[in-house]
């Protein structure tokens, strides 16, 4: 694996809380190392450690110790603004909870992040509408969240995710508030950026959630139990 084609390189991460004279080892030596254009899932059980992995992975935390470099850029050192600023322009981010503003539009809420980035309104909106059209939203831009399925909030989410064109999605249990039959179309959607060439990194407890990535990443007790590529579908 060349370290060029890296965009997660991790190495030997270690994460510990403390509170007062307790401290608790989550992460215990992780290393993990993910090239341009896959699509990783990220498994294990309450407690194994991969909400903490995934929070680091997205700049939102820092590690005690190992070194992580995103997209070529050692953020193991950098201040709270270089991170933000990292986390606007490699990293595009899916929760379960779809968190959209409810007072926008789904035009301005993927606009959001152009916005923070200093782009003009007229590039912001033209952005905006090529995502939602890639996500087969073009209809629903001035709808408002509420008048929006799950699925079609989710969709509005993913679009946010991928208006800056991130080095890494994140998404973390995507389907977890969806039915059956919206989250297959979701997974469709995660496929279809993966084959367009987006590096993919999903965290979940599913195993067929995670039967949909091509490799699969199973953590216990803060340490990687394996990394096997999945089964082809």
């Amino acid at each position: 694996m060349s370290d060029n084609a890296l965009v997660i390189d991790l190495r030997e991460i270690v994460k510990t809380y403390v509170n007062g004279p307790i401290e608790l080892e989550v992460l215990h030596g992780v290393s993990l190392r993910v090239e341009r254009g896959e699509y990783v899932a990220i498994m294990g059980p309450s407690g194994s450690g991969k909400s903490t992995l995934m929070n680091l992975i997205g700049c939102l935390d820092r590690a005690t110790r190992g070194q992580y470099r995103l997209d070529g850029v050692d953020v193991s050192g950098l201040d709270d603004n270089a991170l933000a600023e990292i986390r606007l322009r490699k990293l595009g981010f899916v929760f379960q909870g779809f968190n959209l503003l409810g007072r926008a539009d789904a035009l301005s809420n993927v606009a959001l992040p152009l916005f923070y980035a200093g782009i003009g309104g007229r590039e912001r909106s033209a952005r905006a509408r090529a995502v939602l059209t890639q996500v087969g939203l073009a209809d629903r831009a001035h709808h408002k969240p509420s008048q929006l399925s799950g699925g079609q909030q989710q969709r509005v989410a993913i679009a946010r995710a991928l208006v800056n064109d991130p080095a890494v999605l994140l998404a973390d249990e995507p389907t977890g508030n969806l039915d059956s039959a919206t989250s297959e179309e979701l997974l469709q959607l995660f496929a279809n950026l993966h084959a367009g060439g987006h590096t993919i990194l999903m965290v979940t407890h599913d195993e067929q959630v995670a039967g949909h990535a091509r490799r699969i990443v199973r953590l216990r007790d803060g340490n990687v139990l394996s990394d096997t590529l999945a089964e082809a579908r």
